[in-house]
């Protein structure tokens, strides 16, 4: 199976520490992966913004699986937030899009017993060129002097959303302070969904820290 090159699938290898292989933000994927979802399908004209909720466009064709599924919720449903959209279903985005990388061979998923009781799913990049890919060109186009509209706009979204979404292993917050302004322009066409994103997962972090 050839790796899916849908903005999920690179958001999911852009959550890997690129140095060790190891997979980050666990808590808070599940956002970063459905707010990808969404800028995709708004990227290649399957979704609009109407007064700050998706609209979906005419039937789409072919689709990458996760990109579909998703459309079809947004077109079936009745008007909903970015922010509920991202919000919901984000557990079963982010297991389709594992399951699509280590189909393709792109990750190894390992059964293993925490304390020898536990089940849980060790998740390891077969190999780190990939994920390092990414990361150069997300650093690239934050960091870089290229005018912000002439980066890839799939790249441009993930600097957005990683910034948004506070994904610290892309983008430090010294990094998300000193080019903020950048980030902004990079994250235009999608910013009903970075905005959105940005109020999820610091309401999960202020729930998370309110219960612990």
């Amino acid at each position: 199976m050839k790796a899916p090159e849908t903005l999920p699938a690179q958001m999911f290898l852009l959550a890997f520490d690129p140095q060790c292989g190891k997979l980050t933000a666990r808590g808070e994927l599940g956002y970063l992966l459905r707010a990808a979802t969404l800028a995709d399908l708004v990227l290649n004209g399957h979704l609009g913004d109407e007064r700050g909720k998706p609209i979906a466009g005419g039937y789409p064709g072919q689709l990458d699986p996760v990109l579909m599924d998703v459309w079809e919720l947004v077109s079936q449903s009745g008007p909903k937030s970015w922010r509920r959209w991202i919000c919901k279903g984000r557990r079963q985005t982010y297991l389709a899009v594992r399951n699509q990388l280590a189909e393709a061979h792109v990750v190894k998923l390992e059964r293993k017993r925490a304390l020898g009781l536990i089940p849980y799913t060790r998740i390891a990049l077969r190999e780190t060129a990939s994920a390092r890919r990414i990361h150069e060109r997300v650093g690239r186009a934050v960091r870089g002097s290229e005018p912000a509209y002439r980066v890839e706009p799939d790249v441009a979204a993930l600097a957005a959303l990683a910034s948004a979404g506070q994904l610290r292993v892309a983008l430090s917050g010294r990094d998300r302070r000193r080019y903020g302004d950048r980030i902004g322009k990079l994250g235009e066409r999608i910013e009903p969904i970075a905005r959105a994103l940005h109020r999820a997962i610091s309401s999960q972090r202020a729930a998370a820290a309110a219960g612990g």
